[in-house]
């Protein structure tokens, strides 16, 4: 019985694949409809395709891996990669803060660099959507700290949707960090999950000023949404390695460029 039905997964799982590869993307609940499962098995059916990196999930679905878009990775395997700069960045970033200010900083690696280092800020509110930023925090009793609603994103470990958009919308901030995982600067910045692209607009919306935390390496890169143009940008804290044609373009566009 137990292979019988781990057959059927099977079965089913590649028959979702296939479906992708004809319509582009799929729906839970004509999924659920059409295999005659609950939602919350198509859902959990998604989340095991997404880690093998056969699929994107998105609201209410999921849809095709396109060649040439960067994937999802899981924050645990982004903090390994380019960490020396990151950790540069991190502490560049803390001279833009100041004592009593409200901020956001969103989930992702760089942000984390930031939060490690606002301890010895005397006063300062946070709100986050990280859980790990939140871990780190915790620690320090000078940052009064806002958590929004939503629902676990286990690859970023951070909240987002719906309601996670709808407690963003009562704030008003000094200043939100945000990190990316591409910026073509011609163009604009770019994330890999549409409901964190979402939310990012939402951040950029509520905040006096926008704050770009990213390590080099992310610039001429796109990934699968994208966030904002270049001209709603007013800073972004970079590492050496960034061509004089980024800072250039950067520059033109009224966007101040420091380097860590």
């Amino acid at each position: 019985m137990v292979k019988k039905v781990r057959n059927n997964t099977v079965e089913r799982r590649k028959s979702i694949i296939n479906l992708l590869s004809e319509a582009g993307q799929v729906i839970v609940t004509d999924l659920s409809n059409r295999f005659k499962v609950s939602e919350v098995t198509i859902r959990n059916d998604l989340e095991q395709l997404e880690q093998k990196n056969l699929l994107i999930r998105a609201r209410g679905g999921a849809m095709i891996v396109e060649p040439g878009v960067s994937f999802d990775k899981r924050i645990s395997d982004k903090h390994k990669l380019n960490y020396k700069d990151k950790a540069r960045i991190g502490r560049k970033t803390i001279e833009l803060i100041n004592e009593n200010d409200t901020i956001i900083l969103d989930s992702g690696t760089t942000t984390m660099e930031v939060a490690r280092n606002l301890e010895n800020i005397k006063e300062l509110t946070v709100i986050t959507n990280a859980l790990n930023i939140v871990n780190q925090l915790i620690n320090f009793q000078n940052i009064n700290v806002i958590i929004p609603g939503g629902y676990l994103r286990k690859h970023s470990q951070s909240l987002v949707g719906p309601l996670a958009e709808k407690s963003f919308r009562n704030f008003y901030v000094d200043k939100v960090f945000m990190g990316v995982d591409g910026f073509d600067t011609s163009k604009g910045i770019y994330t890999p999950n549409i409901e964190e692209a979402h939310l990012n607009n939402i951040m950029i919306e509520i905040a006096k000023e926008v704050i770009l935390v990213t390590d080099s390496s992310k610039f001429k890169r796109k990934s699968l949404t994208f966030i904002c143009p270049v001209n709603k940008i007013n800073k972004v804290v970079t590492d050496e390695g960034i061509s004089p044609e980024d800072i250039r373009r950067l520059e033109d566009e009224g966007v101040e460029v420091i380097i860590a």
